[in-house]
């Protein structure tokens, strides 16, 4: 990279890092597979504590089962918990995805809703899913913390990281909203591949090395 790049302030560091994911990842497929906003609700909250890759295996049984809120509403809470137990966390989340799918058919008249306030209203369902949902179906600006996020965003000094939310309204704060759909999703995909959490410590990736090349300590992360 040039000399004559300064990453002293932070967005500048911000500005660099959303061209460089965008050249990185000019695709931004959501990880998680799923048909509608229905699947897509439910499968986001079986991801908490949960790798996308074995949700991916657990939720073709299920929507085998029931794949709509009227369906889901009718089958034993035994039912769900038995096909989603090896995303853990079972007993919680078959009762919230029973519970959500009630209250969508009593409420939504079986429609994922559209505003944070609605979701939130939801069994099971915090601000991080409701940002999945309004962003990835409904194109809503919004700006998803997950570890990954939380972890880079303190390597590259865009957060000081003391909670998640903190960690969101930071990221808001120095990329463009209509960025932050795509964006949160190229942050998770070089979290998985190249700043990892146990590979790279803020020294190794390259964009921890553009950024502070001059970093010569290992930068621990703030849950």
């Amino acid at each position: 990279m040039s000399p004559l790049l300064d990453f002293s302030t932070k967005q500048n560091r911000a500005n660099f890092i959303d061209r460089r994911l965008a050249e990185l990842y000019p695709e931004t497929p959501i990880p998680l597979d799923h048909r509608d906003p229905y699947t897509l609700l439910v499968a986001v909250l079986l991801s908490a504590q949960c790798t996308d890759k074995r949700v991916n295996l657990v939720t073709p049984a299920l929507w085998a089962l029931a794949n709509n809120p009227a369906d889901m509403a009718g089958v034993p809470v035994e039912k769900i918990q038995a096909i989603i137990r090896p995303c853990g966390l079972s007993p919680q989340k078959a009762k919230a995805i029973s519970g959500l799918s009630r209250l969508l058919v009593e409420k939504h008249g079986g429609l994922v809703p559209r505003t944070f306030g609605e979701l939130e209203e939801l069994p099971g369902v915090g601000h991080k899913t409701a940002s999945v949902v309004m962003s990835q179906a409904w194109g809503e600006p919004a700006f998803p913390v997950d570890t990954h996020i939380h972890r880079l965003a303190q390597r590259w000094k865009l957060t000081g990281g003391r909670n998640v939310e903190q960690t969101e309204a930071d990221l808001k704060r120095v990329f463009p909203s209509e960025h932050w759909n795509k964006l949160h999703l190229r942050i998770i995909f070089y979290g998985r591949e190249h700043c990892t959490a146990r590979g790279c410590d803020g020294t190794v990736c390259e964009i921890c090395r553009t950024l502070f090349p001059d970093r010569k300590r290992a930068l621990r992360t703030k849950k």
